[in-house]
Order: C-alpha cells, then structure tokens, then sequence
C-alpha cells in the first residue's frame, strides 16, 4: 500500500522504516525537511509540504501521523481536511487523548474523511521487532488498513478495539499500567540496594533470572537488565522521572468511573516527589514533630 508518514520522530521515523522494509510505498513529510531527507535515502519519497504529499498519494488516500499529541495534530489535520477528499483516511498514531479522537472524528465525517486512532507501544525497539498497535474507528476502514498494520505490529500484534477513541483509550490504560509495574520493579530493587545482602547482588543478573518461568518476567526487567549490564548500580542516571499525559489521564478516567486505581495514582505521584528537592511538604512535617513532641530537626544551610 501507498500512504503518507507525517511526523519523523524516534517513533514515526522507524515506523516508516519498517514499512519500506515490509515493501509499502511511503511517502515522508516531516516539519525540518532533514529527517524527510534522511527517510528518501532508505526507499521513500520526500514531501515538503501538505499539498505535495496529498498530490504524491493515490485515492483513498491514507496520511499517517506521529505527533505529539494537542494542538499539532490539530493544526495538521485541519491542513489535511482543506486538501484531502471523500474516502481519504487519516491516522492519528500519536498519544492521544481519546476524547479528541471522537471530537476529531464528528468534524471529519462531515467532508466524509474516515478518521482512525491508533495507539502505538514499542518504544525504539519496534524497528526491530515490531509495535503494538491498538486500533479504534470504522471496522470496514480498519480492514482497508489492516495490510499496513500487518507489517508494523509483531503476528497477533494488532487489534481493532471499538469505535473512535477506543484504540487510543485502550492504549491510555496501557500506560498507566506501565507506570505501575516500573514504580514496583523500583521498588523492589531499591529493597534489594538497602538489605545486607546489597554488596553481593547483580542486579542485572537478578533481573535476568526473574525473567527466566517466573510470574514477574516481562519485557520491562529485559531493559532493567540491559541497564544494569551498562551501569550496575546506575549512578549515572539521576532519580529524576518525567510523566506523559496517559498516566495522568488514566487517573482522570478512574476518577470519573470510580475505579480505585490506587496503584497507578501512587505511580504517576512519585514520579511527581522525584523531581522535588527538599519539598516543603517534608519541611512542614518536620517542623510540626518538633513543636508537638520536641523531635530534633535537621537546620537547613543558610542561602546566602
């Protein structure tokens, strides 16, 4: 099949990649015309604008988008909507809000342009072994597509979720799983660094033997092991966590459904105190123990 790449991140460069590899037509379009370059040296054909990439696509046209997620995927569909026609297909692959999904989709269906949400996991690694992909939207456009998401997702790597919105909001309770399982396997190491015992662990092989039958064993301690191979007590990295939208709208969602997701919301608040040093919370507290019960304080160095 033939379709368009818009956006030539880490995600939507390697994306592409693997479509060329998988014998699609892909032509690339990407804001610094570098990257777009980059891409025409491995098989695709360059685009330097909307219009040019809507001029180089044959009817049903498909443009694929890997953005981040917000305005700019905004931005770019309202070009696209100006240029493209009835049938057209558009794609968000980005990480989407699944609520802009169904607003998006209720103006496209208006010009009769199918609008398909797909939430996309595999990080660097799905050049290699292939992404994950959580779809939403019309069923018989997802099977129009279905050859494109047979080459980049892994055998039983693809599925078609629901209606618009599905496939992204499936992909947002994904993370927030992600940021459950990450925030125990810290912990669990970080139990490990502070027993007796801490001097004689490697954690990497540790990490590596968990992975061999037992019930913790995922693809997320292959990557705590490939860290620790390279730094085995990582004091190279600082304890600094950055959070994505999906974790916090994860939360939003369980908030509005009443679900306790006690775990995930603990997660995404620790990411939060990593990034805090010396809060005023910890200040407070320290403060109230020494005016109720006289507990010796720690005095801050003087600024100055």
């Amino acid at each position: 099949m033939k379709l368009a790449m818009i956006g030539l991140g880490r995600m939507g460069m390697n994306m592409a990649k693997r479509l060329l590899k998988g014998g699609h037509e892909v032509v690339a379009y990407n804001r610094s015309p570098e990257k777009t370059n980059q891409l025409v040296k491995d098989g695709a054909e360059g685009a330097y604008s909307p219009s040019e990439v809507v001029e180089k696509l044959s009817q049903p046209r498909i443009v694929w988008m890997m953005l981040p997620a917000g305005q700019t995927v905004d931005d770019h569909i309202h070009q696209f909507t100006d240029l493209l026609s009835p049938g057209d297909i558009i794609i968000d692959g980005g990480n989407t809000f699944y609520k802009d999904d169904i607003r998006r989709a209720e103006r496209l269906v208006e010009k009769n342009i199918w609008y398909i949400d797909v939430g996309v996991s595999g990080g660097v690694w799905g050049l290699q072994i292939g992404y994950c992909l959580m779809i939403g939207g019309d069923k018989e456009t997802f099977l129009v597509l279905k050859p494109v998401f047979k080459t980049l997702a892994p055998e039983e790597g693809y599925l078609h979720c629901g209606a618009t919105g599905a496939g992204h909001f499936v992909k947002m309770v994904h993370n927030g799983i992600e940021y459950g399982m990450m925030q125990a396997y810290g912990e669990g190491f970080e139990i490990l660094e502070a027993s007796d015992y801490a001097e004689s662990f490697n954690y990497a092989d540790i990490a590596h033997l968990w992975n061999q039958g037992s019930v913790v064993r995922s693809w997320l301690l292959e990557l705590a092991e490939n860290a620790f191979r390279k730094n085995k007590k990582l004091e190279n990295i600082k304890g600094y966590v950055e959070d994505s939208g999906e974790g916090r709208w994860t939360i939003q969602q369980a908030l509005e459904t009443g679900v306790p997701a006690e775990i995930i919301t603990l997660s995404l608040l620790r990411r939060f105190r990593s990034r805090q040093k010396d809060p005023f919370t910890d200040r407070v507290l320290s403060a109230l123990r020494r005016e109720f019960g006289g507990h010796a304080v720690v005095s801050a160095e003087k600024k100055g």
